[in-house]
């Protein structure tokens, strides 16, 4: 078994880390992170140094995985990992249940309780967060983050960097564009375009993003 390095230390972090314990896969993970350097460790895994320092830490930690919310700079520190010779492989919670024909790709975290149905791909990079719902046939793009208690129906199409907060509902067939933000509880039951904040229920957009 291979070492995994969590870059970020922060409460994703933490989260991520669990979730690498549970799957199995890695005896030995650490984490970096620039505001935790000097600490000797978070939740019992080690922190090792601040983030410039990953390819340091190769070849005892050949697997990566970004613990950073932000979807853009997220898709960047894997770009950046994967350049330096790291590998980025999905990180699973034990609990979670995953089609074995859905597609999980680089870089994806999904937690505890989440459901990943058949015929779903995750872009590189998303995030899929407590107890979240992908039903069958949905198509998330890279960087996409669904926060805790998210539920999609079937078919829906999340564009890359999209972010859907903490119980967002979406109707079964639903396109959400790109870099759209929909927030907390909305219930969207109509298509979203790129680049905009939609919340309510039914879900409406407020602004640009």
């Amino acid at each position: 078994m291979s070492g995994l390095l969590i870059l970020g230390a922060g409460g994703h972090g933490r989260v991520v880390a669990d979730a690498a314990k549970t799957s199995g896969r890695w005896t030995d993970i650490a984490f970096l992170d620039d505001r935790c350097s000097g600490m000797d460790e978070v939740d019992c895994v080690p922190v090792l140094g601040d983030l410039a320092s990953a390819p340091s830490h190769l070849p005892r930690f050949a697997d990566a995985a970004v613990a950073v919310g932000d979807n853009i700079v997220r898709l960047r520190i894997m770009d950046t990992l994967r350049k330096a010779g790291f590998d980025l492989p999905p990180v699973v919670h034990a609990s979670a249940a995953v089609s074995e024909s859905a597609r999980i790709d680089a870089g994806c975290v999904v937690f505890a309780g989440c459901v990943i149905n058949p015929g779903a791909v995750l872009g590189e990079g998303c995030i899929v967060n407590t107890a979240a719902t992908v039903d069958h046939d949905c198509r998330l793009g890279a960087g996409v983050h669904l926060s805790p208690g998210v539920h999609l129906g079937g078919q829906v199409v999340v564009g890359a960097r999209a972010w859907l907060g903490v119980g967002v509902s979406v109707r079964n067939g639903i396109e959400i564009g790109e870099d759209t933000i929909v927030g907390v509880g909305a219930a969207v039951v109509s298509d979203l375009p790129k680049g905009v904040v939609a919340t309510g229920v039914p879900a409406a957009v407020v602004r640009r993003v």
